[in-house]
């Protein structure tokens, strides 16, 4: 019975033990990066963001941060730790080790006349006929006689100081940590004991398994559906229009399951009336295009309409539970729409290049959601390549306003942008209208706005010049600067109710053909980060190129100072085509900006092989690279895109064939370079 005692005292220990294995170094690593989290003040200080309620620091704001669900279970948890501890210390009081010169009040090895006169003394004290007290009589009984007999008896003395007990050398136990009431049935401490292992040692495991490998099997490392990664691979095409983008981004399997319900049929019905110019419906054939836009999958039909909402910033119109809907999809939208640019930029061809036109179209429309712009104001307009898009993001700006600021000849975002502060201020405040508390907020969101440049140079290592099949190595550094002074920031995105980091995609394109060479996100939020990849690249490089410590050392120093000085170092290999001569464009593409994307020309001549071997073929696997011969031109910041790469939101289906024959006969000059290079190579040797 007492071994039983003695397991079932176990048992709290042991489920402190389990619980404390997991739960400490989480909560560690949880306190560590809530420690190590920079304060947010780097985000837009103007009206319409602060009425916004996203960086409010109120005490109710902070509290329902830290009360998240995976918070108030860890603290849970917590509480539950702690009371076993109290328990497990309240239990070590009361079951004590049997000590008889403790119990007697000796110390060990006293005499046996002291443990005489000791034992008399406290029978006069706890002895039944000298103490009524049932309690007293019972700890005379089973602790002082016992102690007593232990230390007079010779032989049980001497047992216990050799072996610690009065009976001598005890058996070697096993026990299971187990409450008492189970192990109290009768016959059933075996069975107990085998079902306890099978549980914890085969059942909790599995269960923790399946639960694992079923969400790992659903979603990726960036917590979107493998089943949204297939269906945007499948309906990704390389003549997607930009106005097309919205079709695919919709047909995620994270928007298939948001539940559809009868009650928000009418208010659907109002939101499509006030959104039904955006959605590229036939006007000549209004009520068949409205029939047709019902038959799609309900699912489909809502989060384009919610999407809408958000683009023509109709908010008003959504019923409570459709603003619960609206916050998940604009929620994941920044991932999807991730996901599905390394979906239009994955490699395609046999020469491993991606597609250019759907990958500036995603760009767009998550520029469009973030700041809350319709797609249609993307149009070209007044010279400008973007329309009035731009405009829309700058606080108190409206299409009227827009239209007065037009007649003083300033059409174009850049030329507003470019104008001194004072001038820009007397524009707004004379012709239109604004006062100047609202000019204020538009010159916070222009200090906040990004201003890029770009410095691109490709070279082959250890050679002169580009042949055929080398290893080109693309090394391009970007620049941010900003009014405020800041180099990461979140945007100006009032009407985008999330936090959002500013992210950008480095492309290099050939937009005749529509391949994109080589791509790579970029960002400037974490700078350690950035100091870290950037040194890494940089010794990589100057050792590969046999330089010694001292140049090595003084490159990786001067990389250190551009990254901290607000550049991110992009740097990235690809295998140089056949023979010819190339016109390529370098991009670099805000997700969150309108009006800041910037890009750069390279002219790139590739020679025909005349070195022994094929370095190109032993180097194949190491990615995209550019070449030497690089005439680089720099473009104005309000150059426009190419044509064909213009934001046509309203293009017909002749416009997309077009497109589509140009790219197939650009695809065809390539294959005839190949052929012909092949045919050199084969001579040769």
């Amino acid at each position: 019975m007492a071994a039983s005692e003695e397991n079932s005292a176990l048992f709290p220990i042991f489920i402190l033990t389990i619980m404390a294995i997991p739960i400490v170094p989480y909560t560690i690593t949880k306190l560590c990066r809530a420690a190590s989290k920079k304060s947010k003040s780097i985000h837009c200080q103007c009206s319409d963001c602060s009425r916004s309620g996203k960086y409010h620091k109120s005490i109710f704001k902070r509290i329902s941060n830290v009360s998240t669900c995976s918070n108030l279970t860890l603290l849970l948890l917590w509480v539950v730790m702690i009371i076993l501890v109290y328990y497990i210390k309240t239990m070590s009081r009361e079951i004590e080790i049997f000590d008889p010169f403790n119990i007697l009040g000796l110390e060990p090895g006293a005499p046996e006349s002291e443990i005489k006169k000791k034992y008399r003394r406290l029978s006069v004290q706890y002895h039944p006929d000298k103490n009524p007290d049932p309690e007293a009589h019972k700890y005379f009984v089973e602790y002082i006689a016992k102690a007593y007999q232990a230390l007079t008896d010779p032989i049980a003395r001497e047992n216990y100081e050799k072996y610690g007990h009065p009976d001598g050398r005890q058996g070697f136990q096993m026990g299971i940590a187990l409450p008492q009431f189970l192990l109290n049935i009768d016959g059933a401490s075996g069975g107990i004991l085998l079902l306890w292992i099978v549980g914890v040692c085969i059942l909790l495991p599995l269960v923790v398994a399946v639960v694992y490998l079923s969400r790992s099997s659903k979603y990726t490392g960036n917590y979107v559906m493998h089943q949204t990664l297939s269906t945007y691979y499948y309906l990704m095409k390389p003549s997607l229009a930009p106005s097309k983008v919205m079709d695919v981004f919709i047909k995620a399997a994270e928007y298939m399951e948001i539940p559809v319900r009868r009650t928000d049929d009418e208010p659907l019905q109002k939101l499509f009336m006030l959104v039904r110019s955006e959605l590229n419906l036939d006007l000549k054939n209004i009520k068949q295009e409205q029939a047709k836009f019902w038959k799609q999958h309900p699912a489909l039909v809502k989060t384009e309409l919610l999407v809408q909402a958000q683009l023509t910033r109709e908010f008003a119109a959504l019923s409570p539970s459709l603003q619960s809907d609206f916050r998940r999809i604009l929620e994941t939208a920044p991932r999807l729409l991730e996901e599905l640019m390394k979906m239009a930029v994955i490699p395609r061809n046999a020469q491993g290049h991606g597609w250019l036109r759907p990958a500036i179209g995603v760009v767009e429309l998550s520029q469009c959601i973030i700041q809350a712009v319709p797609l249609s104001a993307r149009k070209t307009t007044g010279g400008s390549p973007e329309g009035i898009a731009p405009f829309l993001q700058l606080p108190h700006i409206s299409e009227t306003i827009i239209k007065k600021v037009a007649r003083k000849k300033v059409r174009t975002f850049q030329e507003l942008h470019d104008m001194d502060s004072q001038e820009r201020a007397d524009l707004l405040i004379q012709t239109g209208g604004l006062s100047s508390a609202e000019v204020q907020d538009i010159e916070m969101v222009l200090d906040m706005m990004p201003s890029l440049t770009l410095e691109v140079t490709c070279e082959t290592e250890g050679e002169e010049g580009i042949q055929e099949g080398d290893i080109v190595t693309i090394h391009a550094w970007i620049n941010v600067k900003r009014g405020n002074g800041l180099i990461g920031a979140l945007p100006h995105a009032p009407y985008y109710p999330f936090q959002k980091e500013e992210n950008y995609w480095f492309l290099l394109a050939d937009s005749v053909s529509n391949n994109v060479w080589f791509s790579q996100k970029v960002s400037f939020m974490d700078e350690t980060a950035a100091v870290t990849a950037a040194s890494k690249a940089i010794e990589e490089s100057m050792e590969g190129s046999g330089s010694n410590v001292k140049e090595t050392s003084r490159a990786v120093a001067e990389a250190v100072e551009k990254v901290k000085g607000g550049s991110r170092l992009v740097l990235g290999k690809l295998q140089a085509p056949s023979e010819g001569n190339y016109s390529l464009t370098c991009y670099c593409l805000c997700d969150s900006w309108l009006g800041c994307d910037r890009r750069t020309n390279l002219k790139l001549k590739i020679l025909k092989r005349t070195r022994a071997g094929t370095r190109g073929a032993a180097l194949a696997d190491e990615g995209p690279i550019m070449e030497d011969g690089v005439e680089e031109d720099e473009d104005n910041e309000d150059e426009e895109y190419d044509d064909d790469y213009e934001s046509e939101y309203s293009e017909d289906e002749e416009d997309d064939q077009n497109t589509k024959n140009k790219h197939q006969a650009a695809n065809g000059s390539v294959n005839k370079h190949g052929q012909a290079a092949e045919s050199s190579g084969s001579d040769e040797e």
